[in-house]
């Protein structure tokens, strides 16, 4: 299990390890004694979520009040997609930047996302099964989301933008900017 850092503070591409032989194959995705060596950050599991979409399905851009906020660990058991982390926090150096880690079934790789960033995914096959562990539980009234196809972002999802498919909820998500201005983006704290 190999921690590599994003370009956005406290966030990681998990390199794990597929053990595989003629029985099949063993991944350990997820280490608390390993994340915490190489992160620094214990990340305590309140949830489990797992989605299943169909090819162009995009989930995101989305994000909790801080605090508590949620710190995600996602991986793709089957199928393929491209994770996005978008740094959302005000006073960042990063902030409205994005960067994308492709995860698949095959690589059974994994991306941590720290409290305070956006997520979305976009599903590149499909029947596609993502896995998140949070740190926190869902709060319905604590949740929100910046719309996906945000034109100052221009996040690249790999899919054309005329193939995608976003919730009624996602459709009418505020930009990044318009979220900003309506004081519901959280604040970078400078640790990560």
């Amino acid at each position: 299990m190999e921690f590599i850092p994003l370009g956005i503070s406290g966030a990681f591409h998990v390199r794990n390890v597929v053990h595989a032989d003629d029985r099949g194959e063993f991944v350990e995705w997820f280490r608390i004694d390993k994340m915490e060596h190489a992160t620094g950050y214990r990340f305590p599991v309140s949830q489990a979520n797992l989605s299943r979409s169909a090819r162009g399905v995009v989930r995101g851009i989305h994000f909790a009040d801080v605090p508590p906020g949620q710190a995600k660990l996602v991986t793709c058991l089957s199928g393929a997609i491209r994770d996005v982390v978008v740094d959302i926090r005000v006073g960042s150096p990063t902030f409205g930047t994005w960067e994308a880690v492709d995860l698949d079934a095959a690589s059974r790789d994994a991306v941590l996302l720290p409290v305070g960033v956006g997520h979305a995914f976009v599903a590149h096959e499909d029947n596609t099964l993502v896995a998140y562990l949070v740190s926190d539980v869902y709060t319905p009234h604590a949740e929100h989301g910046i719309h996906p196809l945000d034109g100052d972002l221009a996040i690249d999802f790999g899919v054309a933008d005329d193939q995608l498919l976003l919730s009624p909820k996602d459709q009418e998500a505020p930009t990044l900017a318009e979220a900003q201005r309506a004081g519901l983006l959280p604040v970078f704290d400078g640790k990560g």
